[in-house]
């Protein structure tokens, strides 16, 4: 609710828009995935306002630790680099990573040093 606001009044003030709140119970965490990585609210709140029809969800919660997503990176690639660059799959895996999996950088990185 709002501070300074008498949460009765504040209920029936809703009331009367057609609005009505609720909290989601036992929540203990939210994570947010997105393609660069995760952010992971914890500990976190739900409410869920309803409005018209129309349902919104608001997050509550300390600041959010945010998490990196892993690089995919085939194993057909790791060959192919390793191979090319005669090095072994692990160096050839992170030079794939330092990369962001483009191959021929990766080779270029990997003979040029």
């Amino acid at each position: 609710m709002m501070p300074g606001v008498n949460p009765k009044k504040m209920k029936q003030m809703m009331k009367q828009l057609g609005m009505k709140m609720e909290d989601i119970e036992g929540v203990e965490r939210v994570v947010i995935y997105t393609t660069k990585g995760e952010y992971v609210f914890e500990p976190a709140e739900v409410v869920i306002t309803t409005m018209q029809g129309s349902k919104t969800y608001q997050l509550q919660g300390s600041e959010p630790v945010f998490t990196p997503k892993e690089m995919d990176i085939p194993d057909d690639d790791v060959m192919l680099v390793a191979e090319q660059a005669q090095v072994t799959p692990d160096e050839a895996r992170a030079a794939l990573k330092g990369a962001k999996g483009e191959i021929a950088e990766a080779i270029i990185r990997l003979t040029t040093t």
